[in-house]
């Protein structure tokens, strides 16, 4: 069964690039436009890798990755920050979030499908470590 990944981006040529680049090797990608759906839509979907842009309208990624990280149900969701905002100290802030992987746009291909693997791994890694 494909690993499922929900990509939440508001810019449809991004959006569109990550979620063909991921189905093309072989994961189920799920779009969220509106990061304003993405805590339900992430506990309806199950994912187990979240990629969020953290500039968005009307709710920033980085609150998004805190309250995903405060949620019981979604705590334990690798996410994967990708991002214009490439200047000093943000990819700490970011990662004081809770993102454990962080990706400046604009994006290299090989580099953000092998961070979306060793992410995926690390989890799977977890996973068989805790018996879940």
């Amino acid at each position: 069964m494909p690993k499922k990944i929900l990509v939440v981006e508001d810019n449809e040529l991004n959006l569109k690039l990550f979620c063909d680049l991921l189905r093309a090797h072989g994961y189920e990608a799920e779009p969220v436009r509106d990061g304003r759906d993405a805590m339900e839509k992430a506990r309806e979907f199950g994912p187990e890798l979240i990629i969020m842009d953290i500039q968005m309208p009307h709710i920033s990624g980085l609150e998004l990755i805190e309250q995903l990280k405060a949620d019981e149900e979604l705590k334990s969701v690798p996410i994967m920050a990708v991002t214009a905002y490439a200047a000093k100290g943000d990819e700490e802030r970011i990662r004081d979030a809770g993102a454990e992987g962080y990706e400046a746009k604009p994006i290299s291909v090989v580099r953000f499908v092998q961070a979306v693997g060793a992410l995926l791994a690390r989890r799977e890694d977890e996973d068989s470590e805790f018996g879940t």
